[in-house]
């Protein structure tokens, strides 16, 4: 029985360079991120070289090359958070967690991601953890919202 990658895959034989955004999403939505292997599948796919591929994936910041944490974070740059602070927000997520935006934790607990806008500029600076927003968030009360999140996985009350 074939994989559900292996039959998106399947789906693209024979296809050009234009299948390869759409083909990126789908691996990705059934997948969470596109590893190095499926990069290098996807190349032999379409005839690609594996840095046409990557070139084309970096530039849309939609994609991912590796797996999200169990609690994905995404602080909010937008022009309101900006100017409430968000930047001091994402340095002290990224002290507290111990990782650079963009990454994911070695446990696989926290992923990081800066994105442009959440849409919730009235509540500025804004995270979202998993899609749970907070509001109004300052650099202090990052370690009891991170301590909240690791007592949660580990079933502590």
């Amino acid at each position: 029985m074939k994989s559900q990658t292996e039959k998106i895959l399947a789906k693209y034989k024979g296809g050009g360079r234009d299948s390869l955004i759409p083909l990126l999403q789908e691996v990705q939505e059934a997948e969470g991120y596109i590893s190095r292997e499926r990069v290098k599948e996807i190349g032999e796919l379409l005839n690609l070289p594996t840095g046409k591929i990557y070139g084309v994936a970096t530039f849309y910041n939609q994609f991912r090359f590796s797996a999200q944490g169990k609690y994905h974070i995404q602080v909010c740059r937008g022009t309101a958070c900006h100017v409430k602070g968000s930047a001091n927000v994402l340095q002290a997520l990224e002290s507290e967690i111990g990782i650079e935006a963009g990454n994911t934790d070695r446990d696989g607990l926290f992923s990081l991601e800066v994105v442009a806008c959440i849409g919730a500029c009235g509540l500025a600076p804004v995270i979202s953890v998993n899609g749970r927003f907070h509001a109004g968030v300052t650099p202090e009360e990052i370690p009891e919202i991170i301590e909240s999140y690791r007592k949660e996985f580990g079933g502590a009350e």
